[in-house]
């Protein structure tokens, strides 16, 4: 088993993630992630300017973001995002008022701003969620220096 389905199984069980849906996406995961990348976020979410275009899952890995999104009515997949994070910009993160869900936002090479809100169980889910973006893209931008 490589790297990645080793780290991406785990992560989207601990993001609650159901086998079904992982089997659904996991395809497109497949084509756009490296087998040896480590997964650091798994998670379901949606785009608060668009709350009826359907659910969306987000991969995070350190060196890629991909998206994935899933029609409403028939459920259809297609790939919304797939971006090396060196061509994200004006990356940020912020809990929303509730405490219990994240939303984080990140400029595309195409200049196009988006925006993602994670749903999470508690406060205690999003401090972590911090933690694990902080070291991504913190890291990242050292690496950069």
């Amino acid at each position: 088993m490589d790297v990645f389905s080793r780290t991406f199984l785990p992560a989207a069980a601990e993001a609650g993630v159901a086998i079904p849906t992982v089997s659904r996406h996991m395809p497109i995961f497949r084509r756009c992630v490296e087998p040896d990348e480590t997964t650091v976020l798994v998670g379901r979410c949606q785009r608060p300017e668009a709350p009826l275009s359907g659910e969306f899952m987000l991969v995070l890995t350190h060196r890629r973001l991909v998206v994935t999104q899933e029609t409403k009515v028939l459920h259809r997949l297609r790939l919304h995002l797939n971006t090396n994070l060196r061509h994200l910009s004006n990356v940020s993160w912020s809990p929303t008022t509730s405490r219990s869900d994240l939303e984080i936002a990140a400029t595309a090479v195409d200049g196009v701003r988006e925006r993602f809100r994670l749903r999470l169980n508690n406060a205690e889910a999003v401090r972590q969620l911090d933690e694990r973006l902080r070291e991504v893209f913190h890291a990242r931008h050292a690496l950069a220096a």
